[in-house]
Parts: structure tokens; C-alpha cells; sequence
């Protein structure tokens, strides 16, 4: 049949192939547009265009705009079927053929186009190379696939036309359509075969990678089922002996271990049953690794191994002398709680919780409980735990399960009666996972801890027997349940003289041994020592102090060795400020020029106690109140009262004074710095009435104490912490309520003696021994509201 240019052909849109000249290729048709090409074609002489989709969607009939320019006419070779079921056809491709333009036949897609040749582009001998390359790179081919391919590679081994071999190898590799459809539009022989043997080399190296794959799991398989063989085999073999009856090598060591534990009897029950699982599961199973797992924590658990020494109340009080210097009442506290576990005869109940600034010694306090005692000493840190399987393990179905924290503590300890100190408890933190402070009610508390249950563990453990110890900065952020199940001992901290104390005769001494010293090779004298406690530390504890020692360790070892026999370096005064630089503290309030309004606070954190510095400042305004330095709503509360206190006593202490044309501005410095709490009443009054009365507050008076709109004073907490704070910024005198008169008892009587305390219980009284008002004006009633303006909401 001659083909002309002006011939209308029926179009057969294919998806996800091209079909090449000289290949045949089976087709499954079922589209109803399809089907009627097919139809049309069958009737006209079997010829056909097919043309692959560069859009292929499922959900509707392809058109003009989702087929490609370049297809191939085809010849239907033979053709199965019927309308209702759909055809199958061979269709066999002849010839490329470039569309010129598609149209809507009756329910199919006409083409009008051209019949494309070969451009015939490469002499015989570079024909005779392509075509050998070409034959080379596909029996390569060949041989990595995982089926027999010997047929097919003789058949390419008899074909000589370049053409065909191209058309063949391009219908037969796997590579995307765009790149197939590329292939057919090629028109010039030589530049399709170079491209063919691009693609061929990187479905090569695909194919490689494939049959190394393979290879690799037919090589595990291979083994799995030799070991699985030969392990039924020995098993065979050992019960014909009589050697075990099926056990594996290490399971007669598993019994010995159970029998030897000490376990409860339905703990050891529970061991010989995991023990079943194990000798049925085999060691090729991977559960077999979780079992052995389960069952060395079982075996290596102290069920039964205690610490048996006896409590020597005289030992330990020599101990805790000998490790801590001062702190006389919790040394005291520590030991009558010793003296009631030996009149009890057991550790039942025994949960202490240490609460103090970082660096006082929490921590070696319960070292040295745990040497008092006789037992080992085991040390979990808390801080920003937030699963509470990390208290009570993770379940084992779970891959990585673990015991949680108290059952490893104990598993280290080797005994179920150490001291075990839970660092850092105030710092818990809440999530999705779960609250950890709840699944610690059940380890701290005496009534349940005897059948502590982990979730990994899954049978009862006994912590009755454990000492637990507590350590926490602050009480506020643990939870009520769980502080109701220890005994609260505070560490507030140190005064000056015992720093010094616990400098010369614990920081000093281990720092020179950390750094190879010696005392005959280095002193630090008692005047830098003291500077260095006043002017560069400023903290309850002594953290920051044995930095700053084991810093001048540091600086002056070179010193040492070149000094030969000039033997010991003394640090003094002077070569402070060239190791540790400028002083970074002073005696605020003592070098201070307070003008009216400013007045010096105290204020309790975490770290200890702190002097607060609240100032103000008047301008012309509206009486507008404004509140800066990061203040919480419990101090801007404190403010506000302040305020309308002083402006309802404001006639009788400044007659004439117009506060409704002022603004007032309270700033407390250091902004960066959060700063909350009810302390700060007093505070706050007596300084809007200095600045209102222009009168300057002594600068070595601090202040603490809540105010109620009434006037009243109101205790507050943290009192053994403000005072030492005060002592050590240079504070002389103190104003109080007179209800916290009682918890001075608690400070030292170094500190107490150095500093006068002024008890109040009313306003009046603070303004008097602040300012020098007279209790008349101080005390004169409030100017009378009108009802309509009620007081504001605090």
C-alpha cells in the first residue's frame, strides 16, 4: 500500500511504551476510543498510528494536547475480541511517522502526517563498530538478569542491521518513556545509536547493583538455613546422649544463676518460665536476645545481697565533720534521723530532701550519709526528665525497652539497701510522655515502695530497705503529693568566715592536688583568699569560690616550675586582678549615695538570698503608674497597693501634694533577670513615699515584708537567706514584720550578732524608721473614696 502525505490514519494512544519500526508488540485494548480506532483500522486495510501519551491519566479519554508529534504506523497483525470485552492485538511497527496534524474522527483521533526514513549518516566500518558495541553492552546485559537469557543472546548475536538491532534493544531495556519516545524521534541512525548506548550503560549499572543484591540475601538465606539445620541437628544429637534434653550451651548457666540469685519464689518462677521461652525460641530467633536481656537483669538484681554494718551515731557524726564544716543544725537533723533507723532496726520510711542554693553540698552530704552508714552510695540525676518510664521502665514489647532509672540504680549498687540520692527532683518536667513526678509517689512512699514495680522488670521489687535522699534548689515547683512523702531539710548556705573555713581546709587542699600542686609549692594567703570570697563571689554556696581557686591553681603553675627553688609561690593582693581580673563584686550599699526614691530590697531565688535595688522617679503626668524591670504579677500587685497606700496617707505626709499631675515611674534594675514574689511590699511603699517626701532611705537599710491595702505588714519566707545576703553586700540595719522575728533563730549568730533587725507591723512603723515621718502623719486615716469609685481589684 503506498502511503501519501494527505492520508487520514486512525490513531491508537498507548501508555507507558513507544512502539519501534520491526518490533512487535501485544496490546490490551479497552478504551472505548480505542477500541473504535482499532475498529476503523481492521476495516481500512489494518493500518494504524500509534503514538504514546506524554500525559498519562486513568480518569478520562486522552485528546489532542496529551499525545506526542512522533509516532509510529503500524500494521495490526492479528486482532482478537469484541466491543463488549475489548481486543487484544499484535500490531507490528513499520515505519516512524511524523504527525502534521490531529482532528475528531467518529469517536477516535485522525492523524495526517508523513512516512520518516532513516538518515542513513555513518559509513560500513563505523556501522559494523556500532553494531558490535551494541551486541557486547546487551549480552552484558543478559547475563545479569535473573532469568535464562541463552536464547536471546544468540538471536542478537544473528542480526546484522544496525537499524533493527537499535529498534529491538531500545523496545526491550527499561527506561523511562521520555526517553524511549527521544529514541523514536531520532531520525539519524548514528546519533540514536550513540544515545542507546548511554542509556544501555545505565541500565547496566542499575542491573549490577540489582544481581550484587541478590547475591547478597541468597548468600544470608543460605546460611540461616545451614545454622538453622545444623542447631537441629545438635539438638538430635544431645538428646540421644541424654545431655539436657534440647538445652542450649548457656541455659544450664541460666538455672545456676536463678538458683544462686536469691529471688522471691514467684520472681523465680517467672525467671524459669522466660528460661522455657528461651530453650523453645532457639538462638536464631531475635527474640532470643530480648529473653537473655530480660533474664541477666533478673539474675544480676541484689534480691536478697544487703549491706549488714551496724549505725554508729559517734562515726557518723565524726564523718560529717570531717566532710562539711559548719551547717551545725542539719548535721544534728541527719543524725537523730540515724538514731531512729537503729532504734527501728531497718530503713522503712527513711526519705529525706535536701533544699538549698546550688554549691552548699547537697550532694557530698549524702556521700557522706552513705559512708556513716556503711552502704554504697548511688547518684541519679532528674534534671529535665520527662517520661515516666524513665522512673518506671519502658514495657518490653517495645524495641529498646529499658528498666527505668530506680531498678539500674540498684542493679550498679549490687545491694538493695544503698543510699540513693535523687538529684536535681525540683527539676521534673511534664509531657505528652507522661508526668515523672507521679510514678515517683509509688518509689518515695514507705506504704508502697516494698512492691515497687517496674514496667521492664514486670515482677516486685522491694525498695523499702533503700535510703533515698532527695536534692531540690527550690520547694515551689515540686508537686504537693510528692513533697508530703519526704522529710525537708534546708541547706541555706554559708557565712564569709565559714567560706573561708571550708576554703583553707577542703577547696584549697583538692584543687592543688587536681593540679599537681603542693603546699610547699603554692600558699594563698588569708587577705587574697578573703577578697576573693568578698569580691568575686557572690553566692550561698561554693561552687563559684573552687572555680576561682583551681583558677589561680591553674595560672600559677607555670610560676612553679620556673621558680626553681624559690619555693612556695605566695598569691597575694596584689597578682589577684592579673589572674582573675577586675573585682566583680563590691559592698553595694555600703559605697552607695541613695537619693529619695531609691531603697534597697531583699529577695529570695533559687541560688540564694539577693539584695534587690527598687528606685522611682516623678514627672509631669496624669497620675499614671509605670512598672519596668520584668516584674511577675505578684510585685506589680505590690506596687499598686504601694501606691494606694501612700497616695490615701499622701495629705497627711506631703500636704499639698498633687499626684493626680505627676506620673510615677518604678523600675527594679538588672531587666534581663525575671523578678516575682510578695516580698517586696514594704519595698515598693517606702519608696514612692521617699520620692513623694523627697527624703533619702539609708543606703545600708534593706527591707523586707508584704503590705496589705489595710497597711498591715505580712510575713514573708526565705528569711535566713535575705539576711545572709544582706551581710554579705554590707547591709547594717534590717526592717522586718515582727511575725518573722522567730525566724531568725535559724542564721547563724556570726551574721545575726554584725546586724541590727527592726521589727514592724504597720506601715506607720516602716515610714517612721525608714524616713523619719511621725507616726501622727504616718498614721493618719485615708482619705474617704466616693462609692461610685471603688478600689481597683488586686
Amino acid at each position: 500500500m503506498e502511503h501519501t502525505v494527505n492520508q487520514l490514519y486512525p490513531v491508537l494512544p498507548i501508555k507507558n511504551s513507544v512502539i519501534y519500526p520491526g518490533t512487535v508488540l501485544p496490546l490490551r485494548i479497552g478504551r472505548p476510543r480505542s477500541m473504535a480506532a482499532v475498529q476503523r483500522a481492521e476495516a481500512e486495510g489494518k493500518w494504524i498510528v500509534t503514538v504514546a501519551q506524554s500525559k498519562v491519566d486513568d480518569t478520562h479519554e486522552p485528546d489532542a494536547t496529551d499525545l506526542y508529534m512522533i509516532g509510529t504506523l503500524c500494521k495490526i497483525e492479528r486482532l482478537r475480541g469484541n466491543p463488549n470485552d475489548g481486543y487484544q492485538a499484535l500490531v507490528r511497527g513499520v515505519s516512524r511517522f511524523a504527525i502534521a496534524s490531529l482532528r475528531e474522527g467518529q469517536g477516535f483521533i485522525e492523524a495526517k502526517g508523513e512516512v520518516l526514513g532513516d538518515k542513513l549518516d555513518l559509513d560500513a566500518k563505523t556501522s559494523e563498530v556500532l553494531l558490535t558495541s551494541v551486541k557486547t553492552l546487551a549480552g552484558e546485559m543478559l547475563e545479569l538478569l535473573p532469568a535464562d537469557t541463552d536464547r536471546l543472546a544468540e538471536m542478537l548475536e544473528g542480526i546484522d542491521d544496525l537499524s533493527y538491532l537499535t529498534n529491538l534493544c531500545a523496545a526491550n531495556i527499561e527506561i523511562p518513556l521520555p526517553q524511549k519516545q527521544e529514541l523514536l524521534e531520532q531520525i539519524s541512525v548514528k546519533g540514536r545509536v550513540l544515545r542507546l548506548l548511554d542509556l544501555m550503560q545505565e541500565s547496566k549499572n542499575t542491573l549490577l547493583i540489582q544481581s550484587e543484591i541478590r547475591d547478597k540475601l541468597s548468600s544470608k538465606m543460605g546460611k540461616v538455613q545451614r545454622d538453622s539445620i545444623l542447631r537441629e541437628q545438635l539438638r538430635t544429637i544431645r538428646e540421644e546422649l541424654g545431655e539436657g534434653g534440647g538445652k542450649e550451651g548457656g541455659d544450664d548457666d541460666y538455672r545456676k544463676r536463678i538458683d544462686d540469685a536469691g529471688m522471691p519464689e514467684a520472681v523465680k518462677k517467672t525467671a524459669f518460665e522466660e528460661l522455657k521461652r528461651l530453650e523453645a525460641v532457639g538462638n536464631s530467633s531475635p527474640e532470643a536476645h530480648v529473653i537473655r536481656n530480660y533474664l541477666d537483669l533478673l539474675v544480676g538484681l541484689p534480691w536478697g545481697k544487703s549491706s549488714e554494718s551496724e549505725i554508729d551515731l559517734e562515726r557518723a557524726r565524726e564523718i560529717l565533720d570531717h566532710d562539711h564544716y559548719g551547717l551545725p543544725k542539719i548535721k544534728k537533723r541527719i543524725v537523730q534521723h540515724l538514731g531512729v533507723m537503729k532504734l527501728k532496726k531497718n530503713a522503712g520510711g527513711s526519705i529525706l530532701l535536701l533544699v538549698g542554693p546550688p554549691g552548699v553540698g547537697k550532694t557530698s552530704l549524702g556521700q557522706s550519709i552513705a559512708r556513716a552508714l556503711g552502704r554504697k552510695f548511688v547518684r541519679g540525676s532528674l534534671g529535665g526528665v520527662r517520661d515516666d518510664a524513665e522512673i518506671r521502665g519502658h514495657r518490653r514489647t517495645y524495641i529498646g525497652a529499658m528498666p527505668g532509672r530506680i531498678i539500674q540504680g540498684i542493679k550498679r549498687a549490687g545491694e538493695n539497701n544503698p543510699v540513693f540520692m535523687l538529684d536535681e527532683i525540683d527539676k521534673l518536667a511534664n509531657s505528652f510522655h507522661g508526668d515523672p513526678s507521679a510514678a515517683l509517689l509509688e518509689v518515695l512512699d514507705p506504704e508502697q515502695n516494698s512492691n515497687f514495680l517496674d514496667h521492664y522488670l514486670d515482677v516486685p521489687f522491694d525498695l523499702s530497705k533503700v535510703f533515698f535522699i532527695a536534692t531540690a534548689n527550690s520547694l515551689e515547683s515540686i508537686p504537693g503529693p510528692l513533697l508530703d512523702r519526704m522529710e525537708v531539710i534546708e541547706v541555706s548556705g554559708y557565712t564569709t568566715a565559714e567560706k573561708l573555713h571550708i576554703a583553707k581546709n577542703h577547696l584549697i587542699p583538692k584543687q592543688l592536688e587536681a593540679h599537681g600542686l603542693t603546699n610547699e609549692q603554692l600558699e594563698l594567703g588569708d587577705e587574697a583568699l578573703m577578697r576573693v570570697i568578698t569580691h568575686y563571689t557572690r553566692e550561698a554556696g561554693v561552687r563559684e569560690l573552687q572555680r576561682h581557686i583551681a583558677n589561680i591553681c591553674r595560672a600559677s603553675s607555670e610560676q612553679v616550675l620556673a621558680a626553681g627553688a624559690q619555693l612556695p609561690i605566695r598569691v597575694e593582693l596584689a597578682g589577684l586582678e592579673e589572674i582573675l581580673g577586675g573585682e566583680r563584686y563590691t559592698h553595694e550599699v555600703a559605697e552607695r549615695i541613695s537619693p529619695p526614691g531609691v531603697v534597697t530590697g531583699l529577695a529570695w531565688t533559687p541560688q540564694g538570698g539577693e539584695i534587690l535595688f527598687i528606685e522611682a522617679s516623678l514627672m509631669p503626668g496624669s497620675g499614671k503608674l509605670t512598672l519596668t524591670g520584668q516584674l511577675g504579677d505578684v510585685m506589680k500587685e505590690s506596687a499598686q497597693i504601694a501606691l494606694s497606700l501612700v497616695r490615701s496617707r499622701m495629705p497627711a505626709i506631703v500636704p499639698g501634694f498633687e499626684y493626680d499631675k505627676r506620673d510615677l515611674h518604678i523600675h527594679v534594675p538588672a531587666g534581663g533577670i525575671p523578678k516575682d514574689g510578695p516580698s517586696a511590699g514594704i519595698t515598693m511603699l517606702t519608696t514612692i513615699a521617699s520620692l513623694f517626701a523627697g527624703r533619702s532611705v539609708d543606703p545600708k537599710l534593706a527591707m523586707t515584708g508584704e503590705v496589705t491595702l489595710r497597711g498591715a505588714v505580712m510575713p514573708v519566707g526565705g528569711i535566713k537567706e535575705k539576711v545572709m545576703a544582706a551581710h554579705r553586700a554590707g547591709i547594717e540595719r534590717i526592717i522586718m514584720c515582727k511575725r518573722n522575728q522567730r525566724d531568725l533563730k535559724e542564721v547563724p549568730d556570726e551574721v545575726r550578732s554584725q546586724l541590727k533587725f527592726e521589727f514592724v507591723e504597720n506601715v506607720a512603723e516602716v515610714l517612721k524608721l525608714a524616713l523619719g515621718l511621725g507616726m501622727d502623719a504616718a498614721q493618719a486615716p485615708a482619705v474617704e473614696q466616693p462609692l461610685h469609685n471603688p478600689p481597683a481589684a488586686v
